[in-house]
């Protein structure tokens, strides 16, 4: 199963501001719905279903660094993993670079609690569900070195692959 899938979007100039860069807030839309995209798409993974079944997900926190611009009309690649997943909670790290993928643009961290939609408390996820999320984690990423390290280790993993021979 797919650990890191990935897609395209195009920059929308109403997402811009006025010097044409993607707004900083709108970085984070573009992260959420590439995420949706990318869990129906690849997992088969309605959200919709599970809302009717009494089950959401609420953002419990974001960590955002922003390296360079998105800029009105780019095609950018966003690149979505669990890099972490606990009865309690998911942790999703989500990846904007440019469409060859040789520069990001944003890297962000993005924490999910799980919840009951009728009665609006957390709720552990199922044994059911935890398998699910076994199958898809990308253990690649250690989440203890924290971001700024990750972001880190990605540059220079796309300094490496650049590099002429």
């Amino acid at each position: 199963m797919e650990k890191k899938p990935a897609s395209s979007y195009t920059i929308r100039f109403t997402d811009c501001d006025p010097f044409g860069h993607l707004n900083n807030a709108r970085y984070l839309d573009y992260f959420l719905n590439a995420r949706e995209d990318h869990i129906k798409t690849h997992y088969n993974m309605d959200l919709l279903t599970y809302y009717k079944q009494g089950i959401s997900w609420f953002v419990g926190s974001h960590e955002i660094v922003y390296l360079k611009p998105a800029n009105y009309n780019e095609i950018v690649r966003i690149q979505s993993s669990l890099i972490e997943a606990t009865e309690d909670g998911l942790l999703v790290e989500l990846l904007m670079t440019n469409e060859e993928a040789t520069h990001i643009k944003s890297l962000a961290w993005t924490r999910f609690i799980p919840v009951n939609v009728k009665t609006g408390r957390k709720e552990n996820h199922t044994p059911d569900f935890m398998e699910f999320l076994r199958q898809v984690h990308n253990d690649a990423v250690n989440v203890e070195d924290g971001l700024k390290k990750r972001v880190s280790l990605l540059i220079g993993e796309l300094k490496r692959e650049s590099a002429p021979l």
